[in-house]
C-alpha cells in the first residue's frame, strides 16, 4: 500500500447500454438491455433505467424480459462501436500515465505516480479525477465513468463503485479501513457466492467482521491461499502493481477440496460452478476462447490436465461446463480427487456471435427490439433466410432513407428506426427483409455531424 493516493480506477457506467443510448437518441432515458436477444441469451449490460426494474448483468434475457416493462429495448451488441469508444477513453488515460492497465473494455487502472508532474495530494488527485471525467464525457459524446483513487488497486476499485453512476471518490491515505470495514463482505473481489455463504454462516457480513477473524480461522474456512488473501484484503493490504497493457493468456478457476472426492455428480456440480465463474470473467474482459482445459490433482498428488479445442471461440457457460464434464469422464476419478480446475485459453476478442449469441433462427421469438409484440398471430413460422441477416440494434443504411438501426424483425419484414447519434429521434419504417436497398453498415461516428 502506498503513502499517497496515486492509483486511479475508472469504471465506465453501464458501458454497452450507454453507447447504445448515445447512438440511438430514441432510447435515451429508456430501459435498454444489451446481450443475447433470444430465449437462451444472457444480459451483458443493463442501463440504469432497466436496472430499476431488476435487470442486471449475467441474468438470462428471458428473466430480464419478464422484469422490464413494455417499451424496453432488447439489443444485440455492437462490439466495433464499443471498441471504438473504449479506445478513445484508453487514449485519454495514457495521457495521464504510461502505466495503464486495462481490465476490460470499460475498466482500467492508472498509476498516477508514473505520470509526469502530477500533484498527488488529496486535492490534486481529486482535480485529476474531475478533469478526467469531463474529458471522457466530451470525447465520447456523453458516456460517463466513475472514478476511484486510493493507495492501492483495492481501494481505487472500491472507490469507483461507491457513488455510481458518474461518481468520484478519493480514499485519503490512512482512511482505508474507515471506508472498507462498513461495506458488505461481497464487495471484496475474492468473495463469490459460495465464499459469501460460508462467511455468512459464521457471522461475517461486513468487511469489518472479516477483519475480526484470525488468519487461522480464514485458512480453515477458505483454504490456505484464499484464506490468506481474504485476511490481507480485509486489512486493506494490497501491493499489486499497475501493469501496463496486461494481456491474459487464459482464464481459469480451481478449487482444493477438504477431502478427496470421487462422486461424479458432486464433481459435476463443482465443474458447473467453476465454469460459471470462468464464463463471467470472459464476458467481463470481452474475450472468448477456443480451448477448454480440465486440471485434476489426484489423491497421491499427481497432477494432470485434459484439454479440448472447440471449433470456434466461446464464453458460453454451458459449453465450457459440458466440455469439462466430458473431459472428467474421460480422465476418471480413481482414488479420489483433491483438486479440480476449469480453464479457457486461446483467447481472442469477441466475435459478434460469441458475445451476444442467439438461439437457432427457428427458435427465435418474433418480438420487436423495443419490446412490442408483432401484431401477427402467436404461432409464427420459422424466420425466413433473409431475416437472419438482421438483429435488433444492428447498424444499417438504406440507399434512399439513410442510416438507422434495426428495431425489430419477423415474418419476412425488418423494422428500422432512421436516426443517429447527432440527430433527433427518427422515424420508424417497416421494410421487406430482402429489400435490396437495405444494407448492414459500420457503427456511426458520434464525432461527425450527420
Amino acid at each position: 500500500m502506498r503513502r499517497e493516493a496515486s492509483v486511479l480506477h475508472l469504471d465506465l457506467d453501464a458501458f454497452f447500454a450507454a453507447v447504445e443510448q448515445r447512438d440511438k437518441p430514441s432510447l435515451r432515458g429508456r430501459p435498454v438491455v444489451v446481450g443475447g436477444v433470444g430465449g437462451r441469451g444472457v444480459v451483458a449490460t443493463a442501463s440504469y433505467e432497466a436496472r430499476a426494474y431488476g435487470a442486471r448483468s449475467a441474468m438470462s434475457t428471458a428473466e430480464a424480459r419478464r422484469r422490464c416493462p413494455a417499451g424496453t429495448a432488447f439489443l444485440g451488441g455492437r462490439f466495433a462501436a464499443y471498441r471504438r469508444t473504449s479506445d478513445v477513453v484508453m487514449a485519454l488515460l495514457r495521457e495521464l500515465s504510461p502505466l495503464v492497465e486495462p481490465a476490460s473494455l470499460d475498466e482500467a487502472y492508472v498509476d498516477l505516480a508514473a505520470g509526469d508532474g502530477h500533484d498527488l495530494s488529496v486535492e490534486g488527485v481529486t482535480e485529476i479525477g474531475r478533469r478526467l471525467k469531463e474529458r471522457i464525457a466530451a470525447a465520447t459524446g456523453g458516456v460517463t465513468g466513475s472514478v476511484g483513487i486510493g493507495t492501492s488497486k483495492l481501494m481505487a476499485k472500491i472507490g469507483s463503485d461507491l457513488q455510481k453512476p458518474d461518481g468520484l471518490v478519493v480514499v485519503p491515505p490512512g482512511r482505508e479501513l474507515d471506508v472498507l470495514h462498513p461495506l458488505p463482505v461481497t464487495r471484496l473481489g475474492g468473495v463469490g457466492p459460495a465464499t459469501a455463504e460460508r462467511l455468512h454462516q459464521v457471522g461475517v457480513k461486513t468487511v469489518g467482521d472479516l477483519a475480526a477473524k484470525s488468519l487461522a480461522d480464514l485458512v480453515a474456512l477458505a483454504g490456505r491461499a484464499h484464506g490468506a488473501g481474504l485476511h490481507a484484503l480485509a486489512r486493506a493490504e494490497d501491493d499489486r502493481p499497475v501493469v501496463a497493457d496486461r494481456e491474459a493468456k487464459s482464464v481459469s478457476h480451481e478449487e482444493t477440496f477438504e477431502r478427496d472426492l470421487t462422486d461424479l455428480d458432486v464433481l459435476g456440480r463443482e465443474i458447473d460452478s467453476m465454469a460459471a465463474r470462468v464464463g463471467e470473467r470472459l464476458r467481463k474482459s470481452s474475450v472468448s476462447g477456443r480451448t477448454v482445459t480440465l486440471k485434476l490433482r489426484r489423491y497421491d498428488f499427481t497432477t494432470l490436465t485434459r484439454s479440448q479445442t472447440l471449433p470456434q471461440p466461446t464464453d458460453d457457460v454451458r459449453t465450457i461446463a459440458t466440455t469439462a464434464r466430458r473431459l472428467l469422464g474421460e480422465a476418471g476419478t480413481h482414488g479420489g480427487l483433491r483438486l479440480l480446475g476449469v480453464g479457457v485459453s486461446g483467447l481472442s476478442v469477441y466475435a459478434q456471435g460469441d458475445l451476444f449469441a442467439e438461439e437457432d433462427p427457428a427458435d427465435a421469438p418474433d418480438v420487436l427490439a423495443a419490446g412490442t409484440a408483432d401484431p401477427e398471430p402467436a404461432a409464427e413460422p420459422p424466420l425466413e433466410p433473409a431475416e437472419t441477416r438482421w438483429w435488433p440494434g444492428q447498424d444499417v443504411r438504406h440507399e434512399e432513407l439513410g442510416a438507422g438501426w434495426v428495431w425489430g424483425r419477423g415474418l419476412g419484414r425488418v423494422t428500422v428506426r432512421f436516426e443517429g447519434p447527432r440527430t433527433a429521434p427518427g422515424p420508424v419504417r417497416t421494410l421487406a427483409a430482402d429489400d435490396p436497398l437495405l444494407h448492414a453498415a459500420d457503427p456511426p461516428d458520434w464525432r461527425i455531424p450527420e
